[in-house]
């Protein structure tokens, strides 16, 4: 899928997508779950959570700060590509986005997918979408090279310690150092978990940034499940990890969510409103860290992994005993065939 000698005229920014307005909510929703058994009434469901927002997801606004501020990096450091955004679910799609950059000849692009970890729907379902849409476009599609995961990258680490530290020091210093510290991520059905790394990436992803920020009170845990009750996902979620707090007298829990890199719906939905909601009930007061998003030590993770690609540089930077992923997945990993009878807030 690459090679660092190869020389790459164009930079894709790939994501998942949301809704913009009311009107594109549902339609949005859809195409989620296209081709999957997925009940109206789950979608009206979920339609609530975007409408709560006037039906405007912060994914858009997010991928579009990002972008501008990786274009201030690459231009501070003398890297002239343009960088263009497509979307798995919405506009601009990654069809649109590989048509675009064909009518102005671009040939090699590098993706940066707004996913830290390896599992099948944050890394191979989008190897997967790309392709698909350069089937879609044809002869002189750009050919795109995903850049690596990132988990355990210097940068990725160093933000979320920042913004953990940041949330800390929102609560008295009497308080701060009982805290107990709930690392969430995504929750994936455990067939899913069992073909890929994500489990131990973020267990990485977790003690690096605890250290970081030398604090030891801290959990892996995880929220949004969206599948049916039969079907077992990764736990614990975050929800029962509130009860176990309460049940032991906490008072006070900081949620840093490591699994997303932006505020996103899943982020100010479910942890924002039903997660703080219910610690509150409990008598536990929530702060929520905020994610990398634009970072200065994120956006400078981003371009080093460009610079990676491009052959500027050889040194592969990782943190932790893992060591850094490769550029090229294997032919085995991630491999899942997704089942999913309901649709997750993903934008």
């Amino acid at each position: 899928m690459g090679d660092t000698k190869l020389e790459y005229d164009s930079v894709l920014v790939v994501s998942f997508g949301g809704p913009e307005q009311r009107a594109d909510v549902m339609p949005f929703l859809e195409n989620v779950v296209r081709g999957k058994n997925v009940p109206p009434e789950r979608l009206k469901e979920v339609a609530v959570h975007y409408n709560h927002f006037d039906g405007k997801s912060p994914i858009n606004d997010q991928n579009r700060a990002l972008i501008a501020a990786l274009e201030e990096e690459l231009a501070s450091s003398g890297i002239d590509l343009p960088i263009y955004w497509g979307n798995r679910n919405w506009d601009p799609y990654i069809t649109d986005a590989l048509s675009q950059m064909k009518a102005e000849g671009k040939k090699r692009a590098l993706a940066f997918v707004t996913s830290a970890y390896s599992s099948y729907s944050g890394c191979r379902q989008y190897l997967q979408n790309i392709e698909e849409a350069r089937a879609k476009i044809g002869e002189d599609a750009p050919v795109v090279h995903k850049l690596r995961a990132f988990y355990n990258h210097p940068g990725f680490v160093e933000a979320n310690i920042d913004r953990l530290l940041a949330a800390l020091g929102t609560l008295p210093k009497e308080r701060r150092e009982c805290a107990r510290v709930a690392f969430s991520a995504h929750s994936i059905p455990d067939a899913m978990a069992a073909t890929c790394d994500y489990v131990d990436q973020l267990q990485e992803t977790a003690r690096l940034v605890a250290e970081g920020a030398r604090h030891e009170r801290w959990q892996l845990v995880y929220q949004s499940r969206s599948g049916p009750p039969h079907v077992p996902w990764v736990g614990p979620d975050i929800l029962e990890h509130l009860d176990a707090l309460s049940q032991i007298n906490v008072k006070d829990v900081i949620v840093a969510p490591i699994g997303f890199i932006s505020d996103h719906m899943e982020v100010v939905w479910d942890l924002d409103h039903e997660a703080r909601d219910y610690a509150t009930d409990l008598g536990i007061t929530l702060t929520r860290a905020e994610t990398v998003g634009t970072h200065p030590a994120f956006i400078a993770m981003i371009r080093e992994l460009i610079e990676e690609r491009m052959g500027r540089v050889t040194l592969r930077q990782a943190l932790g005993k893992r060591g850094p992923s490769p550029d090229v997945c294997p032919p085995d990993c991630c491999q899942y065939q997704p089942r999913v009878s309901r649709p997750p807030d993903a934008g």
